[in-house]
């Protein structure tokens, strides 16, 4: 039985081929997570922040590696 909390193998698999429309399914996965922690008391704080936090799955998904 798959988990469904995580992202399918072949979506990462195309999202480091460099398939935009798989880098986005990642960033969708983690979009409330991103929205939640980019806000304070339940007020939104800014886009830059936000925008921040979804550099950090990029930028794990293209450090990611099968072989280790």
């Amino acid at each position: 039985m798959r988990n469904k909390k995580l992202i399918p193998f072949e979506v990462i698999e195309k999202a480091l081929d460099g398939e935009g429309e798989e880098v986005d399914a990642v960033l969708q996965r983690y979009a409330k997570r991103i929205k939640y922690l980019s806000t304070y008391q339940g007020h939104h704080i800014n886009d830059d922040i936000q925008n921040r936090l979804k550099v950090k799955p990029v930028e794990t998904l293209l450090k990611f590696r099968f072989n280790r």
